[in-house]
């Protein structure tokens, strides 16, 4: 399906670092990118690799308030901790240089989300970024900027008329949502762990926007324990037809891989075969609906070795429109620079072995997943004109 791909990708990113016992570690974003490379991803004709820059202040201030990006700054100048704006805590550490660090991320998002406006590329993706819980005047959950929002932000000062947003992050991705809200032409849907048992305790189905953006924010809280099945089914029975109805110009996606069922900071059964199956749906899903332009972002992810990296280089073959057979041995060039640089032996396959296979919705289902899909789609779809129950 793709004809192009853009992969935001410098070795500075990695320079987003809160510390050696963070959970949000670089390391998964720089062995994803060994392992693409070992599998020649980079090099493959119409895949290029976006030179990146720092967002500029004017393009950060599109999203947070310039008070909150001169105490990042601040914050990371004289390491002093700063409550007022979640900077200095415990899933926020201070580190120095922050605002450049997290400045360059966003940056990254950017300049793939214009390589795909201008028509350079058909998709792009950043899989440092997806960072999507920072709010306007704050950070939270491991993110100071919030880099899919200034992207989606960005856009909308380009003229694009009609943004869908899809968050597959475990995590609800409550800063996105908050940061359109109110504005009916982004159409931001979360699926996640619900709030009752996982950060940040919201994106619950009543969740629906701001008056006169009713139906424009959408979540689908699903129970711990969900595996492939039930997270595939939700995904194919919410944003799927949503997004269909929604017609966008454009297709932003984040793709934490925190779902998984080795992920230490969650609760969801989900393995790499699903991950990938979403992936594959979310391609097809921009080529239906926008003509392929499609963004795509990272996010999180904790088992930063047997699970990230093979995730996120599905995503990126998926994007480059060459798939990789899930039966695949991992390259043994990437396994040795696994060991060396975590001591941990790498898996030795792109599979976890998993059919990936899911039964479709039905109104009659009675487990906790198909309960969790019929009250997201009785809270949004009448104010999409679809019938909740077919």
């Amino acid at each position: 399906m793709s004809r192009s791909l853009g992969v935001a990708w410098d070795e500075r990113l990695i320079g987003y670092d809160f510390g050696p016992d963070h959970p949000l570690a670089p390391i998964r974003v720089d062995l994803t990118i060994a392992l693409a490379r070992s599998f020649g991803l980079l090099d493959r004709p119409g895949v290029s690799v976006l030179p990146i820059e720092p967002a500029t202040d004017a393009e950060l201030t599109l999203v947070h308030d310039v008070g909150y990006l001169d105490a990042v700054r601040r914050a990371g100048e004289t390491m002093t901790p700063d409550p007022a704006h979640g900077l200095g805590t415990m899933d926020d550490p201070l580190f120095r240089g922050m605002h450049e660090a997290t400045a360059l991320v966003a940056g990254a998002t950017l300049a793939a989300a214009q390589a795909v406006h201008d028509g350079r590329h058909d998709h792009a993706v950043n899989v440092a970024g997806g960072l999507h819980h920072a709010m306007a005047a704050s950070a939270s959950g491991f993110c100071i900027y919030n880099d899919p929002a200034i992207a989606i932000a960005w856009l909308l000062e380009q003229g694009v008329e009609r943004i869908a947003y899809i968050d597959i992050d475990v995590h609800h991705g409550d800063g996105v949502q908050a940061a359109f809200w109110d504005d009916p032409r982004v159409l931001t849907i979360s699926q996640h762990e619900s709030g009752r048992t996982l950060f940040p305790g919201t994106g619950f189905p009543d969740e629906i926007g701001a008056a006169g953006a009713e139906g424009s924010a959408v979540n689908v809280a699903l129970p711990a324990g969900t595996g492939d099945d039930g997270w595939l089914r939700a995904l194919h029975a919410v944003a799927i037809p949503l997004v269909r109805r929604f017609e966008p110009e454009f297709l932003v996606t984040q793709h934490g891989c925190d779902s998984h069922a080795l992920d230490p900071l969650a609760n969801l059964l989900v393995s790499v075969d699903g991950q990938r199956r979403a992936h594959a749906m979310l391609h097809q899903l921009a080529h239906e609906v926008c003509g392929g332009r499609w963004l795509a972002t990272g996010g999180g992810g904790y088992e930063l070795v047997r699970v990230v990296p093979r995730t996120w280089t599905h995503l990126l073959a998926e994007a480059a429109g060459t798939p990789i057979d899930p039966e695949t041995e991992t390259p043994q060039e990437w396994r040795d620079i696994v060991h060396a640089k975590t001591a941990v032996h790498a898996p030795t396959r792109m599979t976890d072995g998993r059919p990936a296979e899911f039964a479709p919705w039905s109104p009659a289902g009675v487990d906790r997943v198909d309960e969790a899909i019929a009250a997201t789609r009785q809270a949004v779809f009448p104010r999409h004109g679809l019938d909740p129950t077919e």
